[in-house]
């Protein structure tokens, strides 16, 4: 089996991704999306879930890579393991602290062979400290680093939104800004090390913004009445009269001014002064009024071209048909299904078309091929069961 060619910046890259769930594959995801080769180790056996992830060929986090099965609860896939990661630029592994020393495959183990070597780790808590060795998910993470508590609308609980914050903002792509740091670092010094990447550290990371208001006494940790928080009446969403939503985000004068001249109620006094908190409520029942005197396409084509800072609230099936993100390919069609587009662009390097993941025996030959082994080798390892 080929390879299929990806000329992004990352091409010539080598990556060994031990398999997990959330964040380690879409790092890996990512990390292939631009060139990178990227195998994947997984368990042996039949595929189960329990509803976190969709059966592997509807799984699009795992496209663009080759697939391998090892058992690594044995010696040999163990030592196989190991070679493969003597090849590779970087691992990234997602277990719970210690897994990966207990089976012999921990950073030390591998920097023996691989003194080059990346080691990303991806965690909830991290490597250590009071938490780090229980279990969690994005929403727990996110919890501990206060972002959480931020979310919702004031007079309400908390809202989790989704697993986008922890498990992809704070974790996949802080763990791959990482690595690629780490791989720059260790093709100048020829030192390799560990990316020890924490969803808490990560996800209070993106709140470094949002922490500097509050020390300058500009933002409460009451959810709901700050200006990105929905308590702005100008930065938020409206109902229609089709029972469709919009979203407006007239920040600046400005654009504050153009959105009110355009919705006719520029003569309205709640208007006069933007940023005062006393005539929020007031603007709040005014717009609300108003976006739901018209139905969502009617606003659109009164609104949508204008620096009224607006937009439709689209949803999934509706975001992959919308004329502008057809036009900058913001979603791409693989095999019959549609998914968001590797991003971002650049003007020099040409991404490959995504494709599903790889796997089966045709591509386990050729992984190992690939990794120095010879026709011998590769069927007693098969008939061991090291690879399946």
């Amino acid at each position: 089996m080929t390879l299929q060619v990806n000329n992004g910046p990352l091409a010539g890259l080598r990556v060994i991704e031990f398999a997990g769930l959330g964040p380690g594959p879409f790092c890996a995801m990512m990390l292939a999306d631009h060139g990178a080769e990227v195998i994947r180790v997984d368990r042996p056996g039949p595929f189960t879930s329990v509803g976190l992830v969709p059966a592997p060929e509807l799984d699009f986090v795992t496209r663009s890579r080759r697939s391998i099965a090892i058992d690594l609860k044995q010696p040999e896939g163990v030592r196989l393991a190991r070679r493969l990661a003597s090849g590779a630029d970087a691992i990234i592994e997602g277990f719970r602290p210690g897994t990966m020393e207990r089976l012999g495959l921990g950073p030390e183990d591998l920097f023996a062979e691989n003194a080059r070597l990346v080691y990303g780790r991806m965690t909830g808590w991290g490597q250590h400290g009071p938490y780090a060795a229980v279990a969690g998910h994005d929403i727990n993470y996110i919890a501990l680093s206060g972002v959480l508590n931020g979310i919702g609308r004031a007079g309400e609980k908390p809202v989790p939104p989704m697993n986008l914050i922890g498990d992809y903002g704070g974790g996949a792509m802080m763990l791959g800004f990482g690595m690629l740091a780490a791989i720059l670092h260790a093709r100048t010094t020829g030192d390799g090390q560990v990316v020890d990447c924490s969803m808490v550290k990560g996800s209070a990371l993106l709140m470094t913004a949002i922490y500097s208001k509050r020390a300058a006494d500009q933002w409460s940790d009451e959810r709901g009445v700050n200006l990105f928080d929905s308590g702005a009446p100008f930065y938020d969403v409206y109902e229609t009269s089709d029972g469709r939503h919009v979203a407006v985000g007239a920040l600046e004068p400005a654009f504050f001014r153009e959105l009110v001249r355009l919705l006719a109620l520029d003569r309205h006094p709640a208007f006069a002064q933007q940023y005062d908190k006393e005539s929020w409520d007031a603007q709040r029942e005014a717009l609300t009024a108003v976006f739901r005197s018209r139905t969502r396409a009617e606003w659109d084509e009164l609104l949508m071209q204008t620096d009224a800072c607006y937009a439709p609230v689209l949803s999934m099936a509706e975001a992959t048909d919308d004329p502008h993100n057809r036009a900058i390919e913001t979603f791409v069609d693989v095999a019959g299904r549609s998914q968001p587009a590797p991003a971002p662009t650049y003007s020099r390097s040409v991404l490959g078309r995504p494709f599903d993941m790889e796997s089966g025996t045709s591509t386990t030959h050729a992984v190992l091929s690939d990794a120095g082994f010879d026709p011998v080798e590769i069927a007693a390892l098969e008939a061991r069961g090291i690879v399946v």
